[in-house]
């Protein structure tokens, strides 16, 4: 069973750091490209980050250049977000998903995790 799953989330005082992670099980994420999504309450599901299956590639969200960096270490079959400088505005549930296509549109993403909730409160 493709499965990934998040963790690292929590809840942290604004301007703090969070490093989230993605682990695959049931698959080796080596040639999948993976992407970072979020989910803030009232919203619909928007794109962070992405990083190609080579990890050659990334790219980011304008509301988060520059204070977030997509990684991944394959040989952990992992991919992790550190989210620096965050903003009340970064509070919401954050997914990450696998395609085999290039990081692209979320409909093109075929494994999704569960989700892990980021807090960014005083």
């Amino acid at each position: 069973q493709l499965q990934l799953v998040e963790s690292g989330g929590g809840l942290v005082q604004p301007g703090g750091s969070l490093r989230l992670s993605c682990a695959a099980s049931g698959f080796t994420l080596d040639y999948y490209a993976i992407g970072w999504f979020r989910q803030a309450p009232g919203k619909e599901r928007e794109g962070v980050s992405c990083i190609s299956s080579s990890g050659g590639s990334t790219n980011y969200a304008d509301s988060v250049k520059g204070r977030f960096t997509i990684s991944r270490a394959d040989a952990k079959n992992t991919v992790y977000l550190q989210m620096n400088g965050l903003k009340p505005e970064d509070t919401a549930v954050y997914y990450c998903a696998a395609t085999l296509l290039v990081c692209g549109e979320e409909k093109e993403y075929g494994v999704w995790g569960q989700g892990t909730q980021v807090t960014v409160s005083s």
